[in-house]
């Protein structure tokens, strides 16, 4: 794993190797092993290193036989091993035994259609010197991260926000819309950031740059879902404990110590059954709990543990909430309210001390629909029923009427509304244009009417998606906005920050290919979740108390830290450096604090949101020297500088 960085220019503007390493520096965590920069003309790559194949040789940049391509690359491509046997067949030589050298010789035979023979996570940047482009590359799910800036004849990209910031301070001005987007979802979908001008190339795209001009371009999707059906329980059983055994076996090259991130859930569980089979050496596991026993799953991480004989290292944390939440708050360069930050930041600590590598299970809930809402969505089906205009009724004549104390208020907003939307202001924290403006200033709720609606990208989505059921439409539209932008962007960063290489087998492009294509049936069948997973679960012999308990991920008490630990941290909210930003009324944030404070209500979702939202602004933009807006700012075009255009 890396982290890479740079920048191409104006043709006749120079490219300063000291720049590059600049920017390359501020992802040393990424890559503590070593650098490496390429800059000639107008174009500069860099990287940070974290060495997992081909130790001694497979140093980046990497370059072809004539030192016109050049490639820097962030990630692993498991299939590398026989794509260099067809590229050596057809005359290419290699002179390194790195993944990434695969990358150049592909592009010189196939240009940026390569990205369609990589098997992996990857983010790459790739440099052909007769063409004078740049081609950007992102994986298909999105495990890997790339950022980008079209600014003052420029093209910056890097792995993480700081890597062009320190390139280009002057892009730190907050982006208005994304700030919108923030407080619905509790992070900045793509292909959006917390930047005006900065922006994230999506998962499954690549973006290439020429003469001045960026065009970005799709080159995957998730294929139409609910297309094949093995025939019964049985053949779909046998097929998918084949495909998911591949997926895992393929992520177990590594020329360093490599374990896997065991929650105690079925995903990460059956994870480690299957790795178990692969080797004569015990499994290295690694699982996080809490002192309050109703947020702690090391007990079952640990029977997990035993019954496959795994070498476990568990870590039972009390951390110091406060000092941790200004550590992690200062790694996030974009306000990100999953609060499952902490526990993945401390696992990942935990695991580094032993291996390079950990193998994760993410990616179940969003192919197997192993989340609690899909379950509320139809539980609630039968709401569709109501008459449109008595729910439009309620929610734009009564709703803003009735006292906020009053129960079953927002239940009633959100069950006047069709499916679609109902699962949308369910998975949304603070809808500012509609539900909860009253806790926004008048200021910023006029500046964000003039703006996009938040929830039109995720509603294209769902409209859009390749199925004909409810529930394959609320999958494809959560692998293209919380996967990505929630899940694995916490696990990237929580990793990196611990120079921590995290695999996903759930994610291999190939198993989800499959998985979309298998009718809604074997994933949700009688009120059950990921149904045919966990008949796979009890397959391989997964302790049967691990299925039958109720689904938790990495929870944590923050509704007892809010009232307790975190209680005196809350009060930064109401300071007036905070209340000068603009964005929310002091009475209403005072009000939510009290009613949590007090016992009334648990807002800790919504007060660990605002609080985690103040502390990026000081702790990211102010400590760093790139200062946040003293006033709503207005919305505008995010690209600056630049021409770019979608294909």
């Amino acid at each position: 794993m890396c982290g890479i960085a740079g920048c191409i220019g104006r043709a006749e503007e120079g490219v300063r190797a000291e720049d590059i390493r600049r920017m390359a520096q501020t992802l040393e965590h990424r890559g503590p092993d070593e650098e490496g920069v390429y800059a000639a003309g107008n174009v500069g790559l860099g990287i940070r290193r974290l060495s997992i194949i081909d130790l001694a040789t497979g140093s980046q940049p990497i370059h072809n036989e004539d030192r016109t391509v050049w490639v820097v690359c962030n990630g692993e491509i498991y299939n590398f091993s026989e794509i260099r046997k067809d590229l050596e067949s057809r005359g290419h030589r290699l002179y390194t035994h790195s993944d990434t050298e695969v990358i150049v010789h592909l592009y010189e035979d196939m240009g940026s259609d390569c990205v369609r023979r990589l098997r992996g996570m990857f983010a790459f940047a790739l440099y052909d010197e007769k063409r004078k482009s740049l081609l950007l590359a992102r994986d298909r799910l999105g495990k890997k991260p790339v950022y980008y800036a079209l600014h003052a004849g420029r093209l910056y990209f890097g792995s993480e926000i700081k890597a062009i910031l320190a390139a280009s301070p002057q892009l730190a001005e907050v982006n208005p819309e994304a700030i919108l987007q923030f407080v619905y979802f509790g992070y900045v979908p793509d292909p959006h950031s917390a930047f005006r001008d900065i922006r994230k190339l999506p998962p499954g795209h690549l973006m290439e740059y020429r003469n001045g001009e960026a065009t970005v371009r799709q080159y995957w999707d998730i294929p139409p879902y609910g297309t094949n059906d093995p025939g019964s329980d049985d053949a779909c059983l046998e097929e998918l404990e084949v495909r998911l055994a591949e997926a895992v076996r393929i992520r177990l090259m590594s020329d360093v110590p490599l374990g896997a991130l065991l929650s105690g859930g079925v995903d990460s569980s059956i994870m480690v059954a299957l790795m178990a089979r692969n080797g004569s050496a015990p499994v290295k596991t690694f699982s996080i709990g809490f002192g309050n026993a109703d947020f702690n799953e090391a007990a079952y991480a640990r029977l997990v543990a035993e019954r496959f004989s795994s070498s476990h290292y568990e870590l039972i944390a009390n951390p110091d909430i406060v000092e941790t939440l200004l550590t992690l708050s200062r790694e996030m360069e974009e306000p990100f309210a999953d609060s499952s930050i902490i526990p993945t930041y401390h696992v990942s600590r935990v695991a580094r001390e032993h291996v390079t590598v950990a193998l994760s299970g993410d990616g179940g809930d969003e192919l197997f629909a192993g989340y609690d809402r899909y379950i509320v969505n139809w539980n609630r089906r039968h709401y569709d029923l109501l008459p449109s205009w008595a729910g439009a009724a309620y929610r734009n004549r009564l709703y803003h009427r009735l006292p906020s104390k009053v129960k079953g208020r927002k239940f009633a907003w959100n069950v006047t509304l069709q499916s679609r939307d109902r699962y949308l202001d369910g998975i949304s924290f603070l809808p500012a244009l509609d539900r909860e403006r009253q806790l926004f200033s008048d200021d910023f709720v006029r500046t964000a009417q003039r703006g996009t609606n938040p929830f039109l990208q995720f509603q294209r989505y769902y409209d859009e998606a390749p199925a004909s059921d409810p529930l394959s439409r609320l999958l494809y539209l959560d692998s293209k906005t919380y996967l990505p932008a929630d899940i694995l962007t916490k696990v990237d960063r929580m990793s990196m920050a611990n120079s921590l290489e995290v695999r996903c087998p759930f994610l291999d492009h190939e198993f989800v290919e499959w998985v979309a294509g298998l009718p809604p049936k074997y994933k949700f069948r009688g009120g059950v979740r990921k149904y045919i997973l966990k008949k796979l679960a009890t397959r391989l012999g997964i302790p049967p108390e691990l299925l039958t308990r109720r689904k938790q991920g990495f929870s944590l008490p923050l509704v007892h830290w809010m009232r307790n630990g975190l209680r005196d941290q809350l009060q930064v909210l109401l300071e007036p450096r905070t209340l000068q930003r603009g964005y929310f009324k002091p009475a209403a944030v005072r009000g939510v604090m009290d009613e949590h404070i007090n016992g009334g209500r648990d807002h800790s979702g919504v007060l660990w949101l605002l609080l985690v939202f103040e502390l990026w602004h000081r702790n990211f933009l102010e400590s760093n020297s790139y200062a946040g807006p003293s006033v709503i700012p207005e919305p505008r075009e995010a690209l600056a500088a630049g021409r770019q255009r979608y294909s």
